[in-house]
């Protein structure tokens, strides 16, 4: 069984892991036709890095030339310093997480911001990036838009990059290699492949987001992955290198917490029985890109949006 696991997540990566480059735009935007793609910025103060975003996003692909995103909303989930008016500003549409379906009071968590924004989008594809990116650039939407324009095999995407912590390289994904990627590597293994599991930038297609629930707090990304396995198996599901990512970095405390929500989540999940297996898969940049390295081991939750009334009424009207 190890080793039919292993040959499974060797396959995937040969197939599934692609760089930004793989797709030049000329043939991402010849393969869109007909379908729609939104860009979601759930933004929580800030003001610093949010109007940048949404500038490079505006300026390079929702021009004339490029049309490759149809919409950007950014999710504004109480911020108290100028993060609506600079997102605004910039050229997004800004909505107020309070004011996407009234009728459930809202919660604090990134989870939450992600699934209320199902309804106030329409793009057939769903991009998420984080808000507090700095040195953004467009490859981080059209790295991960791309697949699900070129394959119709391919519904989730997520990016891979480089997370430096201050001047040290690779070192930046703290809860990931030491909560996340022991987490899925035994329990989920299918999933050990990807290098950046708990990262903010992904896109979906629509018909898949609305049948996920969705963990309202740190716990999304790690619940949607999982999810995603369940749902439309492994090889539906994507990597893309887009290079870098740099932003800010919480705090010992932050990363705490963060590293609860995403334990509680994958503790939901495993009422399921899913296969354990003691091993560790980690990834090092080489020449020919990253590079797996695998090593013997010694909370609240929203429904599937298709399942709310005012979402399957938005669908009619």
């Amino acid at each position: 069984m190890e080793i039919t696991l292993l040959e499974e997540v060797e396959r995937w990566l040969t197939r599934r892991s692609w760089s930004v480059s793989d797709r030049p735009l000329e043939r991402v935007l010849a393969a869109k036709r007909g379908t729609t793609v939104s860009v979601v910025l759930p933004a929580l103060n800030e003001e610093a890095t949010v109007g940048d975003i949404v500038g490079v996003i505006r300026r390079e692909l929702m021009t004339e030339a490029v049309p490759l995103v149809d919409e950007l909303v950014v999710i504004d989930s109480g911020s108290t310093d100028r993060t609506a008016e600079v997102a605004a500003a910039a050229g997004a549409r800004v909505v107020a997480r309070d004011d996407i379906l009234p009728r459930i009071p809202a919660v604090p968590g990134k989870g939450e911001v992600l699934w209320r924004s199902l309804m106030v989008t329409r793009g057939d594809v769903v991009c998420f990036v984080d808000a507090d990116l700095r040195d953004f650039s467009a490859d981080f939407v059209t790295g991960i838009v791309g697949p699900l324009l070129t394959d119709p095999d391919v519904d989730f995407v997520k990016a891979m990059y480089d997370r430096p912590l201050g001047d040290a390289p690779g070192q930046g994904g703290r809860v990931t290699e030491l909560v996340a990627r022991p987490l899925l590597n035994l329990h989920w293994p299918p999933l050990a492949g990807f290098v950046q599991p708990l990262g903010g930038e992904y896109a979906a297609r629509r018909s898949l987001l609305e049948r996920l629930p969705f963990p309202v707090g740190y716990g999304v990304e790690l619940g949607l992955l999982v999810d995603a396995l369940h749902t439309v198996g492994l090889d539906a599901l994507a990597q893309v290198d887009v290079g870098v990512r740099k932003h800010r970095h919480q705090d010992g405390q932050a990363l705490g917490r963060m590293a609860a929500a995403i334990y509680r989540t994958a503790q939901l999940r495993l009422s399921r029985g899913h296969l354990v297996r003691p091993r560790l898969t980690q990834f090092e940049r080489g020449p020919a890109g990253f590079e797996p390295r695998t090593y013997a081991v010694d909370t609240e939750e929203r429904p599937p949006m298709a399942e709310i009334t005012e979402y399957a009424h938005r669908r009619v009207a």
